[in-house]
């Protein structure tokens, strides 16, 4: 099953490159600005208080916020490295003005920029207005599962693997790689040898009731496919937040928290063990956060109408449809 798995992960990547320079290389930039119109006129098929509230979660700025550093759409490259950032990006930049100018940092950002600046992700924390969130580097965070197996038929175990280079996730496997509850494996091999175990295909980790999802350098990548499964991501309050609106999740009603310290980490293991029942209700309650993100025509069109707020705040363009902005 495993190599089958890295087999099919192949794949997709293969299948994502395939579909990414197709729609920002072979489709003309042109069309896809004439397009531009049609596309957010589409605004009117959805909730409109679903999208303002989405639109204006990701896109913080307010009218007149000023830009300096930037970069011409024109002049955007493709870079050796970040390609993924880069066609991403590319996928709806390219409906609009090529003389329109932003600012943008790619890679995990784990601090608020000190002007309006596309990211992937941004720390939860008042005051983060100027980093606007785009879904980037989605073929490697956004994968939904589908999960055949009952909570009730998986094994009363927490499993782990990760990259273990960063303090708080050592912290974590010092105080618990050789608890009984828990399948803790580092699949790095640079430091902590002692904790190095095969990497697990994803399909082995649903044999597992408790499914660990710490965070990295930014946000924890497993998160998604965690809460689109039968079993439980455990993890602390998110620090950082990405398309996937992390800072939204409530603690023990999409997810099992644990304290930043991990002291209570057997506590609940043991508690939703006891109560399956609760823990079956959060499991609901993440499926049905991951339902919102599972239209592509509708993800579409949010991303499109984060940018045009984005080039109208920075007094870049007039918007089609204001309403639909917050920036007072």
């Amino acid at each position: 099953m495993g190599r089958l798995f890295k087999r099919l992960h192949k794949n997709i990547k293969f299948f994502y490159y395939v579909d990414a320079i197709f729609h920002t290389v072979i489709v003309p930039a042109q069309l896809r600005r004439k397009r531009l119109a049609g596309k957010l006129a589409e605004a009117t098929k959805w909730d409109i208080e679903t999208l303002k509230n989405r639109i204006n979660y990701y896109n913080r700025l307010k009218a007149g916020a000023r830009l300096s550093q930037a970069t011409a759409l024109s002049d955007v490259s493709l870079p050796q490295r970040r390609r993924v950032y880069h066609f991403d990006s590319q996928r709806y930049l390219r409906y609009f003005q090529k003389n329109l100018r932003i600012h943008f940092i790619w890679g995990d950002v784990t601090f608020v920029p000190e002007e309006p600046t596309l990211v992937k992700s941004r720390p939860v924390a008042a005051g983060n207005e100027n980093s606007v969130l785009l879904n980037l580097d989605k073929a490697r965070h956004f994968n939904f599962i589908e999960d055949s197996k009952c909570f009730q038929d998986k094994k009363d175990m927490l499993i782990g693997r990760a990259n273990v280079t960063q303090p708080h996730r050592i912290r974590f496997y010092q105080q618990y790689f050789d608890h009984p509850m828990c399948d803790l494996g580092q699949i790095n091999r640079s430091v902590n040898p002692q904790w190095i175990k095969e990497k697990l295909s994803i399909s082995r980790h649903l044999d597992y009731k408790f499914i660990l999802s710490l965070e990295g350098n930014d946000v924890a990548t497993n998160l998604k496919w965690v809460m689109s499964s039968n079993s439980l991501a455990v993890m602390p309050t998110p620090r950082f937040e990405t398309w996937f609106m992390e800072g939204r999740l409530i603690p023990d009603y999409h997810y099992v928290h644990i304290k930043d310290d991990f002291s209570d980490l057997e506590e609940k293991l043991k508690y939703y063990i006891k109560h399956t029942e609760e823990a079956i209700q959060i499991i609901r309650n993440a499926h049905e956060y991951i339902a919102q993100f599972r239209n592509k025509q509708r993800e579409d069109l949010i991303s499109l109408l984060v940018l045009e707020k984005y080039f109208y705040c920075t007094g870049q363009s007039d918007a089609r449809d204001e309403s639909l902005f917050e920036i007072n």
